[in-house]
């Protein structure tokens, strides 16, 4: 199994479908269940054995340095990008020296889920093979999600590589918001603000984009309907989900 101890958390984002919640602190400090999104993530990592995370920041980013700081139980670095807000793509390649060269998990902070002695970034860890991947995508089951109203990313071959929708209707899974990949083979890519889909698409096309699907019943909390949705049901699970 690969060990991996450093995890980036995209936390930079303008976060406009979450208005009016988002009026006066960036998504990632949106509480459900009685913790930040941001700290859900990284309550997750910790607990999986990830010992330093970089965070990458713009919207108010002086709320998230203040509350980041007051993390003890990881080491926290920031990657700023308050003079260009950078994507999902571009966001990770600036981040690159921060990252170091062994693989590293890419977590959105929109996303969640519980259960009791979650190992899903563990076995992440587990299923990702640096010798055939480029990136591990997670995926969730379209049945076991909330929040989420498209009609799913991905089909997931027999071998693990992953295929998009493309013109198909509905697809059985969605991206769950996190993968793993390591700076080697992202390094000729610019930093400049574009999506994360632009690597792995050529990922894809190189026949080295995987995927595995996550146990756990997955919410997006994209925006406020989500958020109730998601605080709903971890209400419906008791303390500490």
């Amino acid at each position: 199994m690969t060990k991996i101890t450093t995890a980036m958390l995209l936390a930079a984002g303008l976060g406009t479908r979450m208005k009016p919640l988002t009026d006066t602190r960036p998504k990632p400090l949106i509480e459900v269940g009685g913790r930040t999104l941001a700290d859900r993530v990284l309550d997750k990592l910790v607990a999986q054995g990830v010992t330093r995370a970089v965070v990458n920041v713009h919207y108010l980013a002086e709320q998230m340095i203040a509350h980041l700081k007051t993390r003890k139980d990881i080491e926290i670095v920031i990657s700023d990008e308050r003079a260009v807000l950078l994507e999902t793509g571009g966001g990770v390649i600036q981040a690159l020296p921060l990252l170091g060269d062994d693989p590293f998990f890419v977590i959105n902070t929109d996303v969640t889920w519980a259960t009791p002695g979650d190992a899903t970034f563990l076995k992440m860890a587990e299923a990702y093979d640096p010798n055939e991947m480029d990136a591990l995508l997670l995926l969730a089951d379209m049945g076991a999600t909330l929040g989420f109203k498209g009609p799913g990313d991905f089909f997931l071959g027999h071998d693990g590589h992953v295929q998009r929708r493309g013109d198909k209707s509905s697809a059985p899974y969605v991206f769950a918001g996190a993968h793993i990949t390591h700076a080697g083979v992202l390094r000729d890519y610019e930093v400049k603000p574009f999506s994360a889909n632009i690597y792995w698409n050529a990922m894809g096309r190189a026949g080295r984009l995987y995927g595995t699907v996550m146990s756990p019943f997955w919410m997006h909390v994209g925006d406020p309907a989500g958020r109730e949705e998601a605080e709903a049901r971890l209400n419906t699970m008791g303390p500490g989900s």
